[in-house]
Order: structure tokens, then sequence, then C-alpha cells
């Protein structure tokens, strides 16, 4: 299986899937960087320009929402998802 990358581009929303996807793989060092930026309590905005790549200041209501979801996806993997990495239950990357 090949690494995923160290900085896609996200979608403006994440997935809602009960199950991984192959975003979820793609993103995988997005969640991180999102769950780390949460625990050290860094402001939104400043993620979202940071991690996300959104222009805060002239689009406030799509860096919001790109941040909720993918941060919800985030400590959704770190909660359940992360048990489907562990038996291998990635589906097939394109």
């Amino acid at each position: 299986m090949q690494k995923p990358p160290l900085d896609p581009d996200v979608a403006d929303t994440a997935p809602v899937d009960s199950m991984l996807t192959p975003y979820d793989y793609k993103h995988l060092v997005t969640y991180w960087r999102l769950l780390d930026a949460d625990a050290e309590g860094a402001d939104w905005r400043e993620v979202a320009k940071i991690v996300l790549h959104i222009d805060v200041d002239n689009e406030p209501q799509r860096a919001r929402r790109t941040f909720d979801s993918h941060l919800a996806r985030a400590k959704w993997m770190s909660e359940h998802g992360y048990r489907h990495l562990l038996r291998g239950g990635f589906p097939a990357l394109n």
C-alpha cells in the first residue's frame, strides 16, 4: 500500500461513512494535523488557513464548514476508524 500524501487538497466536506474511504486514507496526515491542533487549542481560522489551505477572510463560511467537517471525521478516525486500519480495511485507492 502506498503512503498517504502529506498535504492533499481537501473537499468542502469530509466523508460521513461508517467505513473508511479512499478520501480518508488520502487525508490521514490532514486528520492527524487537525487533531494535534485541536489538542493544542489552536484557533480554527489559523488551522483552516495552514492545514486546509482556505482563505478564511474571503471564504469564512466555507472555511468553517470544511474545518468542522474534517475535524469531526478526524475524531471519528481516532475513536472508530483506526480499527479498520488495524484490520487492513482500506478500500483500493485509485
